[in-house]
């Protein structure tokens, strides 16, 4: 490395020779004058007198001098800086999710998180699963918490943390509403409330009414679960989000939860992170208290 040359200069500028520099960086006399040599030829110009009692600085010499000075402090300092990532929890978490992590379970988990690491900066972006897959392969984000199927790649490193129970709503006033308990017939011919492609929760949702072999009267789409949710409420149509969207809604008889025959819908929230990124010690205790925060 050119830092390693730059620091064999400046303690031989300082030591003003070059057998004091060789045992002061423990290496031979010659791996020193070789060092030397290369920097000279690299800066096209002498940089050091030599004398059989000392060595002295050139006038080029007294110019790279203090620049390799301030190069050096810039490099030490960094990697200090570096070292302290690495045993202190501090630095930025650049911190993807889906609408429903980051809508409904994220804020109370980085909340928490919070209060034991208060000096780690974290910045969130909310996108559907496909952009958030987008941002781990593009560097643009460092985790990234998604909802649904995940195809692990050679750039990725997936790890699914939770479970998330869909639930299956409609108008309160629906037809479908009165039942306790339907078939999947019942569901033939609806109004359909999506979410956009590229979301988890329409993959799932497409692949529920592909599996039933459902006739779609209609559909309408959203761009977030809560425009879907709000969507229903208001007696567009029937739709498929997870437990967390709605839990509220329900309660309170905005919504009614339809219950179908014999059939548990279930998917996993997944981690999502690149297979080379070099993780932190604020990463590292991320991942730790979200692996804790839903178990």
């Amino acid at each position: 490395m050119i830092t390693d040359t730059l620091r064999v200069f400046v303690t031989v500028a300082e030591l003003r020779h070059f057998s004091k520099a060789a045992e002061s960086l423990n290496l031979s006399q010659p791996g020193v004058s070789l060092h030397i040599r290369n920097l000279e030829n690299e800066m096209g110009a002498k940089l050091l007198h030599r004398s059989s009692k000392q060595v002295r600085l050139t006038e080029a010499g007294e110019i790279l001098y203090k620049h390799a000075k301030q190069m050096m402090h810039l490099y030490d300092g960094a990697k200090q800086s570096i070292r302290l990532l690495q045993h202190e929890v501090t630095g930025q978490i650049r911190l993807g999710a889906s609408f429903t992590i980051g809508e409904y379970i994220l804020p109370g988990m980085i909340a928490d998180y919070a209060k034991q690491y208060p000096h780690v900066n974290i910045e969130v972006t909310i996108r559907n699963t496909e952009e958030i897959m987008r941002g781990i392969r593009e560097g643009i984000l460092d985790i990234g918490l998604v909802e649904g199927k995940v195809s692990a790649a050679e750039w990725t490193a997936v790890t699914p943390f939770m479970k998330d129970q869909m639930i299956l709503i409609a108008p309160s006033d629906h037809s479908l509403a009165k039942e306790r308990v339907i078939e999947s017939e019942q569901l033939q011919d609806q109004i359909w409330v999506l979410r956009e492609s590229g979301s988890g929760t329409r993959a799932f949702s497409d692949q529920f009414i592909a599996e039933q072999g459902l006739r779609v009267k209609q559909t309408y789409s959203f761009c977030s679960s809560q425009g879907v949710k709000e969507a229903v409420v208001s007696g567009l149509g029937i739709a498929l989000l997870s437990e967390w969207i709605v839990q509220k809604e329900i309660k309170y008889r905005e919504v009614a939860q339809i219950h179908l025959k014999e059939h548990q819908m279930e998917r996993k929230f997944s981690m999502v992170q690149s297979a080379g990124l070099e993780t932190t010690l604020a990463h590292r205790m991320f991942i730790q208290h979200l692996l804790t925060y839903v178990s």
